[in-house]
């Protein structure tokens, strides 16, 4: 069994549809796929029907815009009540956060020599319920900027380059607790990936650990072998599930493919498992 648990669609910054990224996921030979668009459920009763067509075991996911002392942390919840109010409200909370500094990012893209009339920007945005970098990227790409998103971020959009513009994002243990309460499993993505490993030491781990959590994303392309070995063995030495995705972008992100990293199966089974206990939704 082939099973990829961190994927994005059109309706946040994703190129696939929810249906269209199911369809890719039926090409990839993969038998379970998660959708976890950022800071939205709007994709998954698409990408439901569209895995109950081709035979494709669709997940319920989210990937929270989360943060821990001002430095950026995602994290992923499986199985979530899509109706939680408490959940419902802060993921509005951050999708507000997003779209209030589009002007002040305008102003300083405009200030760079680099002008985005609103309509070109919005043209990106497409199904997403808020704006967000990547759309930035994809006009950048259209009006000859830049290449590609990865120089957009790497020169731009950053946390740390000039066309950056904070924005509120959840406190991630505050997030862990909304995913638990709303039946859901916790699982921080890429935890070591672009430097954030000085944020989410082993010790911040064992804390969150400790505060719910119930895994960690080791088997992902922004963590080198050693650190999917450490990550590994310190899961194991925490009680938290290890899993393995993509972190698939249709042609949005290069060199995450659906299927590069997968799930165990008896991982899967866990995570069924808790958020049956939990009262969420499978």
């Amino acid at each position: 069994m082939r099973i990829d648990l961190h994927t994005h669609s059109s309706v946040s910054d994703g190129t696939d549809t929810p249906a269209g990224l199911v369809a890719q996921a039926v090409t990839a030979g993969l038998d379970v796929v998660a959708l976890t668009d950022h800071d939205t459920f709007d994709g998954l009763p698409e990408a439901l029907a569209a895995g109950g067509r081709l035979g494709v075991e669709v997940l319920r996911g989210i990937e929270i815009s989360a943060q821990r002392r001002g430095a950026s942390v995602h994290l992923l919840g499986y199985g979530c009540r899509v109706d939680d109010r408490a959940l419902s409200a802060e993921l509005a909370r951050v999708r507000e956060g997003r779209s209030g500094r589009v002007g002040a990012m305008l102003a300083r893209l405009s200030a760079l020599g680099m002008p985005i009339p609103a309509d070109v920007l919005y043209r990106q945005v497409g199904d997403s319920p808020s704006v967000g970098r990547p759309h930035f990227a994809d006009a950048m790409i259209e009006l000859g900027y830049v290449a590609d998103r990865t120089e957009a971020f790497d020169t731009w959009l950053a946390d740390d380059k000039p066309v950056f513009v904070p924005r509120y994002a959840v406190p991630v243990a505050q997030g862990v607790a909304l995913v638990r309460a709303s039946g859901g499993v916790a699982v921080l993505a890429h935890p070591w990936g672009r430097g954030r490993r000085e944020h989410l030491s082993p010790d911040v781990l064992a804390d969150l650990a400790r505060g719910g959590l119930d895994g960690i994303e080791v088997d992902h392309q922004d963590h080198d072998q050693a650190a999917r070995d450490e990550l590994r063995v310190l899961a194991g030495e925490l009680g938290l599930l290890a899993t393995g995705s993509s972190d698939y972008h249709g042609t949005g992100k290069v060199d995450h493919d659906l299927g590069c990293n997968t799930t165990a199966p008896d991982v899967l089974d866990a995570i069924r498992a808790r958020v049956a206990g939990r009262g969420g939704l499978l």
